[in-house]
Order: structure tokens, then sequence, then C-alpha cells
């Protein structure tokens, strides 16, 4: 009886299966009686009375857009794909080429000869060890202040609520919508004589203090959420604190947690790919500034700095005199290859964080 049973089985699975094959079919063939085809709509359009002009035009126009967008998506990818690629392979090819294929007609992409002396000896240029040291001291450091401070005021926008609340949320947004540009020149004399109601004068004999060419200067105004770059990390903040369960606070509550252990033990670890996010920006940011940076630091001692003046540092280092010569084209193989080595830092930390990284888009409220 137990062998009837189990040939059964396979029998009743190749019924089931045969049924399956057969329905297919059938629905197929319904589907192909009363299928027209594109030209057969083209062709015995004028023949059709009203409704079916407006049902068979209907039917033709999603027919072309599933055959037509996938090529307008493939081309608008690949444009704007070009547009971000094509910089970074020009720096790639003219770092690993002779000076003398610059002048090449011939050459447009690939260089007859390769080389990494540019790079070597663009390294040694700039002091590359030295310059990222100087450069990591102070954008991680910032980032970190900046990601600590913005995550605790983007809590309380978020959970807590308070007696003008609203106006100080407009001021985060104000901060994203004026130019650093406009504040810029009072922030420089505020730390050029930093003197805050003239507390540091009662211990400096009555004077202030010079902070602007200062790494302190950048970490007070992160550690204070100032700029564009803090109210954004804020609203980000903001956004994603939103979107936890409120139970979550309830049952920490419950447990005997005041608001700040709440935010440290439950908060932050399940913000944790939104800490990173707002991490990477706020790297990058400082990383590429070289507008506020310039206005606090009076010599090159910054990757955004350096990118700025590349020009007269890679000629003076080559001049016989130390002086900078000629025109950029004359050094453009080790500009570009200066250029290659302040990415690559970013580009090496950002291939290790991409998946944190892009969680935490998808979770912090920047899409969707």
């Amino acid at each position: 009886m137990d062998n009837e049973n189990i040939q059964a089985v396979p029998e009743a699975a190749s019924v089931k299966t045969k049924s399956r094959r057969q329905l297919k079919k059938e629905e197929k063939k319904r589907l192909s009686k009363f299928h027209v085809s594109s030209w057969e709509i083209i062709t015995h359009y004028f023949k059709y009375n009203d409704a079916e002009k407006k049902h068979y035009k209907y039917i033709l126009g999603r027919r072309v857009g599933e055959k037509v967008w996938p090529v307008f998506r493939f081309l608008i990818l690949f444009g704007l794909a070009f547009v971000v690629v094509y910089p970074i392979l020009y720096m790639i090819s003219c770092a690993i080429r002779p000076q003398v294929d610059m002048t090449d007609p011939s050459i447009m992409w690939i260089p007859k000869t390769f080389t990494l002396s540019n790079l070597v000896e663009t390294w040694v240029a700039i002091d590359y060890p030295e310059l990222v040291w100087d450069t990591v001291t102070v954008n991680v450091v910032c980032s970190i202040i900046q990601v600590l401070t913005c995550s605790i005021v983007g809590y309380g926008f978020a959970r807590f609520k308070f007696k003008g609340k609203g106006i100080m949320f407009g001021i985060v947004i104000m901060q994203i919508v004026v130019p650093t540009q406009v504040i810029l020149i009072p922030q420089y004399m505020q730390f050029r004589y930093f003197n805050p109601l003239g507390i540091v004068g009662l211990f400096n004999g009555g004077e202030a203090v010079n902070l602007a060419d200062s790494p302190l200067a950048l970490y007070m105004m992160a550690f204070f959420c100032n700029g564009i770059r803090a109210g954004l990390f804020i609203f980000l903040f903001r956004q994603f604190f939103r979107g936890l369960p409120k139970e979550l606070e309830d049952a920490a509550y419950l447990d005997g947690c005041g608001p700040f252990e709440t935010f440290v033990r439950i908060m932050i670890p399940n913000a944790s790919n939104s800490f990173l996010t707002v991490f990477i920006f706020s790297v990058v940011w400082y990383w590429n500034d070289s507008y506020v940076s310039g206005m606090f630091f009076t010599k090159s001692n910054t990757v955004a700095l350096m990118v700025s003046n590349l020009h007269q540092t890679i000629s003076a280092y080559y001049s016989p005199t130390g002086t900078p010569t000629g025109v950029a084209s004359d050094w453009l193989v080790w500009i570009e290859s200066g250029c290659l080595l302040s990415i690559l830092p970013i580009l090496v930390m950002y291939i290790f964080l991409q998946k944190n990284f892009v969680e935490g888009i998808e979770r912090s409220g920047i899409v969707g």
C-alpha cells in the first residue's frame, strides 16, 4: 500500500504540471485570438469608430512607450554618467602620460607610453603624507564634532515639544538658505578678534585672541552647528528620528532611562547608518571646502587649499629658482596627478562604506 502511495505522488505531480502547461497554452491561444498587432492598428485606424480609435490609440501609445522608454532612460543615464566620469578619465589619462605626450596631436586618451613618475614626483612636491595628515586632523575632527552636535539638535527637534520650537527650526532652515558668503566676513572678524562678552579678555590682559589661523575656529563652528552644512545635517537627523517608532522611547522610559540615556542607548544604535551617512557627507564637504578654509588659513595645509594653489606649488617646486614660472598647461600632467591624489582618500573611504552609505540615504529622508 505504501509503494502505491509513493508511485501516486510523482504521477499527481506530472498531471498537475501538464494541466499548468495546458492552461498556459490555452491562455496564450486566447490572447493571440484577440491580440491586434501595432501594424494592424495603423493600417485599419481610419476604419474604426470613435470609441475604437480611442481604445487602439491608447494601446498603441503604451506599446510605443514600452519600447522607447528604455532607450530614453539609457541615454539619460549614459549622459549623466559621462558628465561625471569624463573628468576622472581625463585626469587619469593625463596623470599616467609623459609631459611630451601633451603636445602630441595624435594622442587623445591612451598615451603612447605609460609612466607613474608624475604621481611620485607630485607626491614629493606637495608632501602628500603630511598634507593628508593635516587635512584629516582638521576635517575628521570637525566632522565628528558636527555629527554629535547636529544629531542631538535633530533629536530634540524630532522628539520634544518646547516653546519657540518652530522659530528655532526656522533659524535652522535659514542657515541652509543664507549663502556662506553673506556671513563669512563677520565670522572672520569674530574669530580674528575672539573675545566673546569680554570673557577672554579677563584672562588675557583685556586683549582678544586671534583664532583666524587655527583649527579651533572650525572646531567651534562645528560644535555650535554653524553654517549650511550644519543646518542640512540637523534637518536629516530630524527626518530620520521622526521615522523611528515612539514605542522605543516609551520602553526605555519605563526601564528608567532619561532622555539623554535613551538617546545614547536606544536612538544612536538604531540610527547608525544615518550617523555614517552624515559623517561621510561632512568629511567630503570639509575635504572639498577651499572657500571657508581659505578665509581662516593663510597657508596651504589642507587638500582643498593645495588643489586651489596647485599650479603655483608644482611650478615653484620644479622651477630652478623656486618661484612659479610658466602657464598651467606646462605643468598639466603634475597638476592632474595632484588632483588624482587629492580624491584618492575619499574614493577609498566610499568603496569600503558605500553599502552603509546607501542604506543611510534611503532611511534618512533624502529620497522618497
